[in-house]
């Protein structure tokens, strides 16, 4: 009975985990409004970096207002942010549309993926914590691959688009946020209560200035622009290079997804058994290899093959090293 009752609360939480991949959307959605509005290269970049802008502002506002609220509610905050983002792009694709579209959705994910891993740590703790969290990145995925997908399919009327195209993606996503936030706020989660005083903004920064905290936040950057480079460029390389059509070369976005998280679990497996600082030489290496390999070849097949990298490698490793590294070494630094 105990059992059951973990697994009704596992259900919304998961998929809030879901919510969570819609922001990779923001790439395969950056090409089809560039071609539906004409626009330049520079102007469809901005979708993606809005999206992640907005992530480096509000992340440590959020953990301040977690303290205050509560996780749950910090996690259902995220949801309703979510779904105005996803409604408005079905009133029209405006650029200036698609530009709150996005900023919302930037700020929806910073508020969920500063808030809901603590929520899960309410629910499921101890040795099933760590598998419960692989578990949940495992269920974002899907959304992430799902995008590209659904998209081709609605601009190809594969499936019905109401006149939509493409952005039938947004109201199909836009359900599933509606059913994450039903489902969340009915159900009951204790939440463990914050100890101690809460940290400033300058405590928060302050840690950048301990060697191994800095380092670890330039890794993540590195990561995050190569994952929201690679989720947006990979069509237009597949378009330029091999005069592929948008629709075709959606097929790059889903398959750098799915190995992905093929590379999140071989990181996983790979480093209860390696050395991390190989572990970390061999990912670094892997994406070394997929640059060159990319600036070099015109092959299909190639360049299918360098885009399925292991930059999930590289932010196993992070995780890992974040998790494990002692905290009294880096305060004695």
């Amino acid at each position: 009975m105990k059992e059951k009752g973990l697994y009704i609360k596992l259900i919304p939480i998961m998929l809030a985990f879901f919510a969570m991949g819609f922001v990779d959307l923001v790439g395969i959605a950056s090409n089809y409004v560039k071609a539906d509005l004409n626009l330049t290269d520079s102007e469809a970049n901005i979708f993606p970096s809005l999206v992640f802008f907005w992530f480096l502002i509000f992340s440590v506002p959020t953990g301040m207002l977690m303290n205050k609220i509560g996780r749950k509610k910090t996690v259902l905050l995220s949801l309703v942010v979510t779904f105005l983002s996803l409604l408005i792009p079905i009133f029209g694709d405006g650029y200036t549309i698609m530009l709150v579209s996005f900023s919302l959705l930037g700020i929806g994910n910073a508020l969920m993926q500063t808030s809901l891993n603590p929520l899960l740590s309410n629910v499921i703790s101890g040795d099933k914590l760590a598998s419960s969290l692989t578990f949940g990145q495992f269920v974002k995925a899907i959304a992430s691959f799902m995008a590209p997908y659904i998209a081709m399919w609605g601009a190809t009327q594969a499936i019905p688009s109401f006149g939509l195209g493409w952005r039938v993606l947004f109201p199909i996503y836009m359900i599933i946020s509606v059913i994450a936030i039903l489902l969340l706020g009915a159900t009951h989660i204790e939440e463990e209560k914050p100890e101690g005083k809460p940290s400033t903004f300058g405590e928060c920064f302050g840690l950048l200035g301990r060697p191994f905290i800095l380092l670890c936040f330039i890794g993540i950057m590195c990561h995050v622009g190569i994952d929201v480079g690679t989720n947006t460029t990979a069509p237009k390389i597949l378009m330029e290079r091999l005069g592929m059509g948008l629709h075709d070369a959606s097929f790059a976005t889903s398959l750098y997804f799915i190995c992905r998280t093929v590379g999140c679990f071989l990181g996983a497996i790979i480093l209860s058994r390696m050395s991390a600082k190989i572990f970390f030489g061999i990912s670094v290496a892997l994406m070394a290899i997929a640059m060159v390999g990319l600036s070099i070849f015109d092959s299909k097949e190639i360049i299918y093959m360098y885009r399925a990298d292991r930059i999930r490698q590289l932010q196993c490793f992070l995780s890992y090293l974040l998790a494990g590294y002692p905290v009294d070494a880096a305060t004695q630094e």
